[in-house]
């Protein structure tokens, strides 16, 4: 028996490869702050810059002129603005997830991608927060939405789905923050003491007095813990909240039980996606393949191959509530997306959410790199065009045939969601600039030297 559990030790591959101590891993990872870019990042950082020069410029031409530079139309009132939003929430949901969900049960392929992830979160929760801002037209208001009195004696009205995002986006932005701060500070510590000059105050200043005694790490470890457990429910209720906007309407294709879960699984396959993509380059660009091997990206594709699965059973479950409903309008509604004017937006969509996850049975593939990345960035476009279908074309074709008409974008549109990337990718370049981009304190526990036993067994594991 105990033969048996060893040799399946033995062929199962190490999360970190190539010999790795306590001391290199510090100096592999910290290095990638302290020394000098790489050309590559310079360029990406170029390209995400004037990409999110083009944000800046639509919002603030939208800003002039109002939103009737977009696409908007009678019966389409919510265009790509309300899309993007849904869309970058869902691309915020894997960072809790690995952090979070994974950490309380105790996987330790987490600890090389878990930073990319809540690192991720925070940047594409900005990203989302932007578009209801600029989406309520008049943007000198904005101050309506939060729970306080206004000039006018008025409160909010907390019936409507505005706010409801407003206080679930902004929970989950708040607890993702303090989660990702928290598991920081041993790492800025770290940095700190490898420091000099003002980089050596400003690190130590949010580093917060972290010495690494044992006590210290007792109520770190309780803090990150409790942080955890409340980040957790997060996963299921946050986008539960957003898709509770759809669900509490009355137009067909939206009416629907099933969006809470249903959004939740399309969001955490997402959110893998994206991590998994932003994972290939950097591990290329730094070479960090002893760090987020082959195995992690394995284990990523699973974690997407059972929530594309997931979300294609929803789209089938879809189509059967439609027609047990009885509903003319609900079945002429799910009828019009599969073969209706927009027909090529749902097969785009199911091409990418449902046929591409099931190429991940194979493990050959799944190891693949290149085709990860590839299969990784068709998913996303396949998840936007998700949030496309579910928004244009239930309100493109409601209940009357006269307010029927065809939503076509405008290039201030297109503009707007190209610049959005700019901004969470110039975010995402300036954190692995000057942070950590993977956990070093975390990475080092799935070390053998990290047990205390290590010792004992005659140096092996």
């Amino acid at each position: 028996m105990s033969n048996t559990i060893k040799n399946s030790h033995i062929s199962d591959p190490p999360l970190i490869i190539g010999n790795q101590t306590f001391k290199s891993i510090t100096d592999s990872i910290s290095r990638i702050t302290e020394i000098k870019p790489p050309k590559e990042w310079y360029i990406f950082f170029g390209l995400a810059v004037s990409v999110l020069l083009i944000l800046l410029g639509s919002i603030g031409y939208l800003f002039w002129e109002g939103v009737g530079i977009w696409g908007l139309n009678n019966p389409v009132g919510w265009g790509w603005a309300i899309v993007n939003f849904v869309f970058w929430v869902g691309i915020g949901h894997a960072g809790t997830l690995i952090s979070a969900i994974l950490f309380l049960f105790r996987q330790k392929w987490r600890t090389s991608i878990n930073r990319f992830a809540e690192s991720m979160t925070l940047f594409a929760v900005i990203c989302a927060l932007l578009f209801p801002a600029i989406h309520v037209g008049r943007v000198w208001l904005i101050y309506y939405f939060f729970p306080v009195p206004n000039q006018m004696g008025m409160w909010p009205n907390f019936r409507s789905p505005l706010l409801w995002d407003f206080f679930a986006v902004g929970t989950y932005f708040t607890v993702s923050l303090l989660f990702w701060y928290t598991g920081l500070i041993p790492d800025l510590a770290t940095l700190r003491d490898r420091a000099k000059g003002l980089r050596k105050k400003v690190l130590g200043f949010f580093a917060i007095g972290w010495r690494g005694g044992n006590r210290q790490w007792q109520h770190y470890e309780l803090a990150y813990l409790v942080l955890a457990g409340l980040s957790a429910p997060l996963v299921l209720s946050v986008h539960s909240v957003v898709s509770s906007d759809f669900a509490t309407g009355i137009i067909p294709g939206w009416h629907s039980t099933i969006f809470p879960p249903y959004f939740v699984a399309g969001a955490i396959f997402s959110g893998f996606a994206m991590v998994m993509t932003l994972a290939i380059v950097a591990r290329k660009v730094y070479n960090l393949e002893h760090f987020i091997t082959v195995k992690h990206l394995s284990l990523m594709a699973k974690v997407m191959l059972l929530t594309g699965s997931m979300v294609g059973y929803s789209y089938a479950m879809e189509f059967f509530i439609a027609w047990y409903s009885g509903n003319g309008f609900e079945s002429f509604a799910f009828i019009n997306r599969a073969l209706g004017n927009y027909a090529w937006a749902y097969w785009i969509m199911v091409s990418c959410n449902v046929i591409v996850p099931q190429f991940f049975w194979s493990k050959r593939l799944r190891n693949n790199v290149a085709f990860l990345f590839v299969a990784s960035i068709l998913v996303n476009v396949g998840m936007w065009f998700e949030r496309f279908v579910i928004v244009v074309t239930s309100l493109a074709r409601d209940y009357l045939p006269s307010s029927w008409d065809y939503f076509s974008p405008t290039i201030w549109d297109i503009m707007t969601f190209i610049g959005s990337f700019g901004l969470f990718f110039t975010l995402f370049l300036l954190f692995i600039r000057f942070l950590p981009m993977i956990a070093m304190a975390e990475v080092k526990t799935v070390l053998p030297e990290a047990d205390p036993h290590h010792q004992d067994n005659g140096g092996k594991s």
